[in-house]
Protein backbone atom coordinates (compact mmCIF):
# COMPACT_ATOMS: atom_id res chain seq x y z
CA UNK A 1 0.00 0.00 0.00
CA UNK A 2 1.36 3.63 -1.30
CA UNK A 3 1.39 5.75 2.00
CA UNK A 4 0.99 9.83 1.55
CA UNK A 5 4.63 10.33 1.81
CA UNK A 6 5.81 7.78 -0.76
CA UNK A 7 2.58 9.35 -3.19
CA UNK A 8 4.07 13.12 -2.50
CA UNK A 9 7.66 11.55 -2.68
CA UNK A 10 6.55 9.97 -6.61
CA UNK A 11 4.64 12.94 -7.51
CA UNK A 12 7.26 15.36 -7.26
CA UNK A 13 9.65 13.15 -8.58
CA UNK A 14 7.61 13.63 -11.66
CA UNK A 15 7.44 17.36 -11.41
CA UNK A 16 11.60 17.31 -10.91
CA UNK A 17 11.86 15.66 -14.30
CA UNK A 18 10.24 18.64 -15.82
CA UNK A 19 12.00 20.76 -14.50
CA UNK A 20 15.18 18.95 -15.18
CA UNK A 21 14.26 19.21 -18.99
CA UNK A 22 13.62 22.85 -18.66
CA UNK A 23 17.46 23.53 -17.13
CA UNK A 24 19.21 24.18 -20.40
CA UNK A 25 18.92 27.57 -22.02
CA UNK A 26 19.21 26.02 -25.29
CA UNK A 27 16.17 23.56 -24.74
CA UNK A 28 14.09 27.04 -23.49
CA UNK A 29 15.11 28.42 -27.01
CA UNK A 30 13.98 26.10 -28.90
CA UNK A 31 10.52 25.86 -26.88
CA UNK A 32 9.90 29.32 -27.41
CA UNK A 33 11.17 29.01 -31.10
CA UNK A 34 7.91 25.92 -31.63
CA UNK A 35 5.54 27.85 -29.90
CA UNK A 36 5.66 29.92 -32.98
CA UNK A 37 5.04 26.93 -35.44
CA UNK A 38 6.48 23.09 -35.87
CA UNK A 39 9.85 23.64 -37.32
CA UNK A 40 12.45 21.02 -38.89
CA UNK A 41 15.66 19.76 -36.81
CA UNK A 42 17.44 22.68 -39.64
CA UNK A 43 15.44 25.17 -39.07
CA UNK A 44 15.85 25.36 -35.21
CA UNK A 45 19.76 24.06 -35.50
CA UNK A 46 19.60 28.20 -38.08
CA UNK A 47 17.64 30.10 -35.61
CA UNK A 48 19.81 28.75 -32.62
CA UNK A 49 23.27 28.11 -34.58
CA UNK A 50 23.42 25.11 -32.81
CA UNK A 51 25.03 22.20 -34.88
CA UNK A 52 22.23 19.95 -36.24
CA UNK A 53 23.49 17.44 -33.79
CA UNK A 54 23.44 19.36 -30.53
CA UNK A 55 19.62 20.21 -31.49
CA UNK A 56 18.90 16.40 -31.75
CA UNK A 57 20.07 15.77 -28.53
CA UNK A 58 17.80 18.75 -27.09
CA UNK A 59 14.93 17.37 -28.59
CA UNK A 60 15.57 13.51 -27.52
CA UNK A 61 15.19 15.57 -23.65
CA UNK A 62 12.16 17.08 -24.66
CA UNK A 63 11.00 14.09 -26.43
CA UNK A 64 11.42 12.20 -23.98
CA UNK A 65 9.86 14.66 -20.97
CA UNK A 66 6.69 15.13 -23.76
CA UNK A 67 6.93 18.61 -24.20
CA UNK A 68 7.17 17.93 -27.80
CA UNK A 69 6.05 15.97 -30.60
CA UNK A 70 7.10 14.78 -34.02
CA UNK A 71 6.07 13.95 -37.43
CA UNK A 72 7.09 13.29 -40.74
CA UNK A 73 6.96 15.24 -43.97
CA UNK A 74 8.38 13.43 -46.59
CA UNK A 75 12.13 13.32 -45.91
CA UNK A 76 11.85 15.64 -43.38
CA UNK A 77 10.92 15.83 -39.60
CA UNK A 78 8.87 17.90 -38.18
CA UNK A 79 8.59 19.06 -34.62
CA UNK A 80 6.01 21.15 -33.00
CA UNK A 81 5.08 21.57 -28.92
CA UNK A 82 3.06 19.00 -27.45
CA UNK A 83 0.53 20.81 -26.14
CA UNK A 84 -0.57 24.07 -26.35
CA UNK A 85 -0.53 24.38 -22.48
CA UNK A 86 3.12 24.60 -22.85
CA UNK A 87 3.31 27.58 -24.66
CA UNK A 88 1.20 29.30 -21.94
CA UNK A 89 3.27 27.65 -19.12
CA UNK A 90 6.62 29.31 -21.48
CA UNK A 91 4.41 33.02 -21.40
CA UNK A 92 3.70 32.40 -17.57
CA UNK A 93 7.80 31.59 -17.34
CA UNK A 94 9.37 34.99 -19.06
CA UNK A 95 6.39 37.24 -17.46
CA UNK A 96 7.99 35.81 -13.47
CA UNK A 97 11.46 35.75 -14.41
CA UNK A 98 10.86 39.39 -15.65
CA UNK A 99 9.24 40.02 -12.27
CA UNK A 100 11.75 38.30 -10.01
CA UNK A 101 14.86 38.93 -12.03
CA UNK A 102 15.90 42.78 -12.41
CA UNK A 103 18.15 41.49 -15.29
CA UNK A 104 15.56 40.43 -17.65
CA UNK A 105 14.41 44.15 -17.39
CA UNK A 106 17.82 45.40 -17.91
CA UNK A 107 18.63 43.26 -20.61
CA UNK A 108 14.87 44.10 -22.27
CA UNK A 109 15.49 47.48 -22.36
CA UNK A 110 19.02 48.47 -22.46
CA UNK A 111 20.02 46.10 -25.20
CA UNK A 112 16.33 46.14 -27.79
CA UNK A 113 15.83 49.57 -26.88
CA UNK A 114 18.85 51.85 -25.40
CA UNK A 115 21.23 50.25 -27.86
CA UNK A 116 19.61 50.07 -30.71
CA UNK A 117 17.77 53.37 -30.82
CA UNK A 118 14.60 51.81 -31.67
CA UNK A 119 11.62 53.35 -30.69
CA UNK A 120 8.98 50.82 -29.41
CA UNK A 121 4.85 50.87 -28.66
CA UNK A 122 2.90 48.45 -26.74
CA UNK A 123 0.07 46.35 -27.09
CA UNK A 124 -1.91 49.00 -26.28
CA UNK A 125 -1.08 51.50 -28.41
CA UNK A 126 -0.97 49.16 -31.66
CA UNK A 127 -4.81 48.33 -30.99
CA UNK A 128 -5.90 52.09 -30.67
CA UNK A 129 -3.76 53.36 -33.43
CA UNK A 130 -4.77 49.91 -35.77
CA UNK A 131 -8.62 51.03 -34.75
CA UNK A 132 -8.13 54.29 -36.27
CA UNK A 133 -6.29 53.14 -39.40
CA UNK A 134 -3.20 54.76 -38.40
CA UNK A 135 -0.66 52.27 -39.07
CA UNK A 136 0.48 49.25 -41.67
CA UNK A 137 1.44 45.76 -39.16
CA UNK A 138 3.89 43.86 -40.35
CA UNK A 139 4.51 40.65 -39.85
CA UNK A 140 8.47 39.87 -40.22
CA UNK A 141 8.46 36.20 -39.05
CA UNK A 142 8.85 32.72 -41.32
CA UNK A 143 5.77 32.88 -43.72
CA UNK A 144 4.97 29.52 -41.92
CA UNK A 145 4.87 31.10 -38.17
CA UNK A 146 2.42 33.66 -39.94
CA UNK A 147 0.16 30.92 -41.17
CA UNK A 148 0.30 29.65 -37.56
CA UNK A 149 -1.27 32.37 -35.49
CA UNK A 150 -0.51 36.15 -36.81
CA UNK A 151 -2.33 39.56 -35.17
CA UNK A 152 -5.25 40.40 -37.10
CA UNK A 153 -4.33 42.74 -39.99
CA UNK A 154 -1.11 42.42 -40.01
CA UNK A 155 0.20 41.74 -43.19
CA UNK A 156 3.10 38.61 -43.78
CA UNK A 157 6.50 40.06 -45.26
CA UNK A 158 9.59 37.93 -43.88
CA UNK A 159 12.42 40.00 -42.65
CA UNK A 160 14.90 38.33 -45.70
CA UNK A 161 12.23 39.63 -48.24
CA UNK A 162 12.05 42.86 -46.86
CA UNK A 163 14.90 44.63 -48.67
CA UNK A 164 13.32 43.55 -51.69
CA UNK A 165 9.74 44.44 -51.49
CA UNK A 166 10.57 47.92 -49.97
CA UNK A 167 9.11 49.64 -52.88
CA UNK A 168 5.79 48.15 -52.33
CA UNK A 169 5.36 49.74 -49.07
CA UNK A 170 3.17 52.74 -48.40
CA UNK A 171 5.40 55.94 -47.66
CA UNK A 172 2.24 58.13 -46.15
CA UNK A 173 1.67 56.29 -42.92
CA UNK A 174 3.78 54.80 -40.18
CA UNK A 175 4.69 51.17 -40.06
CA UNK A 176 4.81 48.79 -37.21
CA UNK A 177 6.88 45.84 -37.42
CA UNK A 178 7.20 42.81 -34.66
CA UNK A 179 8.31 39.25 -34.43
CA UNK A 180 8.34 36.61 -31.83
CA UNK A 181 8.37 38.91 -28.77
CA UNK A 182 10.23 41.38 -26.70
CA UNK A 183 13.71 38.95 -27.28
CA UNK A 184 13.71 38.70 -30.57
CA UNK A 185 15.38 41.14 -33.27
CA UNK A 186 13.97 40.57 -36.40
CA UNK A 187 11.60 43.15 -35.82
CA UNK A 188 14.20 45.51 -34.37
CA UNK A 189 16.24 44.94 -37.80
CA UNK A 190 13.34 45.51 -40.09
CA UNK A 191 12.88 49.12 -38.30
CA UNK A 192 16.31 49.65 -38.91
CA UNK A 193 16.28 48.75 -42.86
CA UNK A 194 12.31 50.99 -42.63
CA UNK A 195 13.93 53.85 -41.14
CA UNK A 196 17.40 53.42 -43.70
CA UNK A 197 14.72 53.98 -46.55
CA UNK A 198 12.93 57.13 -44.65
CA UNK A 199 9.69 55.27 -43.75
CA UNK A 200 8.48 56.16 -40.34
CA UNK A 201 8.83 52.69 -38.39
CA UNK A 202 8.34 51.60 -35.10
CA UNK A 203 8.70 48.51 -33.22
CA UNK A 204 5.96 46.22 -31.50
CA UNK A 205 7.40 45.08 -28.23
CA UNK A 206 5.62 41.92 -28.14
CA UNK A 207 4.50 39.43 -30.17
CA UNK A 208 1.82 36.87 -31.10
CA UNK A 209 1.34 35.27 -28.06
CA UNK A 210 1.25 38.62 -25.89
CA UNK A 211 -1.48 39.81 -28.32
CA UNK A 212 -3.79 36.85 -27.43
CA UNK A 213 -3.32 36.84 -23.95
CA UNK A 214 -4.60 41.20 -24.14
CA UNK A 215 -7.34 39.53 -26.26
CA UNK A 216 -8.21 37.14 -23.06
Amino acid sequence: MVNERNLKDLLYQEYARLGKSLSSPKRLEILDLLSQGPKSVDALSKSTTMSVANVSQHLKTLLNSRLVKYKKEGNYVIYELADEIISDFLNSMHALAEKQYMQVQQIKEEFLNNQLGIEGITLSELKDRMNKGEVLLLDVRPKEEYEKAHIPGAVSLPIEELEDKLSSLPTDCNVVAYCRGPYCLMSAKAVETLKAKGINAFRLEDGVKEWQQLMK
